[in-house]
């Protein structure tokens, strides 16, 4: 007792409690301190571990394992793996007739086994090789493989003119460039028709795809577009609608050919949109609409009678101002 009231005095001289206060930290630093002998106190003494029994298990298990292992005469759940192929031991280069090489010969000179299978069969398409250019000719030969082989090759370099005539009638001289370039002379020549330098500008809402495709750029898909929007819209009332197109959104340049090789007649009337006696399925074609707004109109109709003019299609609170100010040139009531 004598330990405790010295720390109850010790506290109380250097925190300032009062006696209660004092009691009650020493009550609480006792707790404390039960607490953390508690663990220690209360723990169940643990058996000690003997992993006999683990071990007898596992030796049960893998003994299963090993009886339900399949044999030889079980049959494969999966096929057997593709056989590989023994690798062929490279040799020396040094002269050799192509003619009298077979398939594993050209596999140890340095090429691969698809390449050297090959290689014998277009030799006995062509009836032997006669010359070395025909031998650079083969599909998948590269240059450098070429090289390496060349000066080894007992053949002349190049057929007889008598045979070289018909060699190259049938086996036509390998391209270096076996893709032309897109939009090349040589891929487009003969291909499509030349689109006139001097175009006169014509009337867009006339004209049908034939003269939308004299205008570079424009093809017989995107020209067909332009056509199928200007059924859908009712007719241009302006060459600014042509970048509402789809395929016409990101390319400026084709907008701008639009604009210099076509014309909208002023005055023009455009086909009349019937939001009064139009159904759904018509409606909703027109692509200032589309299937949301054609839906809340036909709604609103049925709701509140026809429309009388034009500003009563401002009560649908989904039509935005954008969308109205374009729809205007095509409502007639």
């Amino acid at each position: 007792m004598s330990v405790l009231n010295t720390l109850r005095r010790l506290v109380r001289r250097h925190f300032g409690f009062s006696r209660t206060e004092t009691n009650g930290f020493a009550l609480l630093l006792l707790l404390l301190l039960a607490l953390l002998a508690a663990p220690a106190l209360l723990r169940p003494v643990l058996p000690r571990y003997n992993p006999a029994a683990d071990r007898r298990q596992l030796e049960q298990v893998a003994a299963e394992l090993t009886a339900a292992r399949p044999t030889e005469a079980t049959p494969r759940r999966y096929p057997a793996r593709r056989p590989t192929y023994a690798r062929v031991a490279r040799i020396p280069l040094a002269p050799f007739d192509p003619n009298a090489v077979d398939e594993t010969g050209w596999q140890a000179r340095g090429l691969p086994r698809f390449l050297a299978k090959r290689l014998v069969k277009y030799r006995t398409t062509i009836g032997g090789f006669r010359a070395k250019e025909q031998i650079r000719k083969a599909y998948g030969l590269d240059d450098t493989t070429y090289q390496r082989l060349a000066p080894y090759l007992l053949l002349p370099e190049q057929l007889p003119p008598s045979e070289k005539k018909a060699y190259a009638s049938r086996y036509p001289e390998r391209s270096t460039q076996p893709f032309a370039a897109e939009g090349s002379a040589a891929s487009q020549a003969g291909k499509f028709p030349r689109k006139p330098r001097h175009l006169q500008p014509f009337d867009l809402n006339a004209a049908d795809t034939t003269q939308l495709m004299q205008i570079r750029g424009i093809g017989r898909r995107l020209s067909a577009r332009v056509v199928e929007y200007r059924e859908r819209l009712g007719g241009f009332i302006s060459l600014d609608q042509a970048a509402e197109i789809y395929s016409l959104r990101d390319a400026p340049d084709l907008v701008d050919s639009l604009r210099k090789y076509t014309f909208v007649t002023p005055n023009y009337q455009p086909q009349p949109l019937n939001l009064n006696e139009g159904e759904f399925d018509e409606i909703c074609q027109h692509p200032y609409l589309g299937k949301r707004l054609a839906r809340v109109v036909v709604a609103y109709r049925q709701q509140h009678g026809r429309f009388r003019q034009p500003a009563d299609l401002r009560q649908i609170r989904v039509l935005d101002d954008a969308t109205y100010q374009k729809l205007l040139p095509y409502l007639r009531f």
